[in-house]
């Protein structure tokens, strides 16, 4: 992330980025009351953005959480539960711009301060990495979108699935009478947060009792204080919907430091698959990336359709060329990480 700091970004390219996310990503309308959640480090480009949205007739608030982001970044266990000021600012949102660390937005996606954001019918999300010299457009945008809609008619009704790689992962998930959970850079009324405008992902809340197999996490690992993929892979021995044990070297040590202990973290809560070609990859936008997949420990009852496990985090772990079959039918989406769609 700091080589693309240190780039020169022109004030017109500021504008571009913060028109993309203004009026494709988020749609915002005259009127429309938008909090602008940021840290220290890209206040700039929050500032952007409230300009953009105050030109739009809308009335931006910026609020600067770096003392909960700072803190979060350096204790995976500081609570990621917003204070009551900016809980009550979401709430009575009509946008809500996450533009902060990755990775914290990610994590705090699972609060229930986003889930009743949901409920009230706001548009939320976060911003990703590389404002200011993003090349994307609005076509490549719509096709991310259409991506992850093929998938979901694909897995409509289906009951389980499959997920291998070449690093060694073998398991098995129940998806049954899970709705899919669209995570998409056009954001809409009361759906799940997640990143713009390069991101696009379908995830479902993995039944809590049946994934079982093995999961080897060779790309990025949320929660252990690695911004890009782990050096070494981190297995994860799973039966009945929990893990057994995590294996692995000083990163596994580390995430079995930080789940040991924590209700709920043990299981397996969360199934998910990329759907866009321009999620980077060795960053926690890989999680959008066409070829990926991954699972999480934790909390699926804040943001996943059906989902039952409470928990205090919720820790994503990627792998990397991945084969994603339907065993109820035997179509394919992934194999070795060529989109099949």
């Amino acid at each position: 992330m700091g080589m693309l700091d240190e780039e020169v970004r022109t004030e017109a390219d500021m504008r571009k980025s913060a028109e993309l996310i203004v009026d494709t990503c988020f749609g915002v309308e005259e009127d429309d009351v938008v909090t602008i959640i940021t840290d220290d480090r890209r206040k700039e480009e929050a500032e952007m953005v409230a300009q953009v949205v105050s030109e739009r007739g809308g009335w931006p608030i910026v609020m600067n959480n770096e003392t909960q982001v700072s803190r979060a970044m350096k204790d995976t266990h500081f609570p990621m539960v917003p204070p009551r000021n900016l809980h009550q600012a979401m709430v009575t949102s009509d946008e809500i711009i996450i533009i902060t660390n990755l990775e914290w937005a990610n994590r705090f996606a699972h609060v229930s301060a986003v889930k009743e954001s949901c409920l009230a019918n706001a548009r939320i999300g976060s911003v990703e990495e590389g404002f200011g010299r993003w090349t994307i457009s609005v076509s490549d945008i719509e096709k991310t979108i259409v991506n992850a809609r093929n998938a979901v008619a694909m897995l409509e009704g289906a009951r389980r699935v499959r997920v291998t790689t070449p690093g060694g992962t073998d398991v098995t998930v129940s998806i049954e009478d899970r709705p899919a959970l669209e995570v998409l850079p056009r954001k809409e009324r009361g759906k799940m947060m997640g990143p713009v405008p390069l991101w696009g992902e379908v995830a479902y809340a993995a039944v809590e009792d049946q994934t079982n197999g093995r999961i080897v996490i060779d790309g990025n690992m949320l929660g252990i204080g690695v911004p890009t993929n782990v050096e070494s892979p981190i297995t994860w021995h799973v039966e009945n919907g929990r893990y057994k044990s995590i294996e692995g070297k000083a990163e596994a040590t580390k995430l079995r430091d930080i789940v040991h202990g924590v209700e709920g973290a043990d299981v397996v809560a969360e199934f998910a698959f990329g759907t866009s070609d321009f999620s980077p990859l060795g960053s926690p936008s890989e999680k959008g990336r066409k070829g990926t997949v991954h699972f999480a420990l934790g909390d699926n009852c804040n943001c996943y359709p059906g989902g039952q496990n409470h928990c205090r985090l919720h820790l994503d772990g990627v792998m990397h060329n991945a084969t994603l079959e339907i065993l109820d039918s035997g179509k394919f989406i992934l194999k070795d990480g060529v989109w099949q769609l």
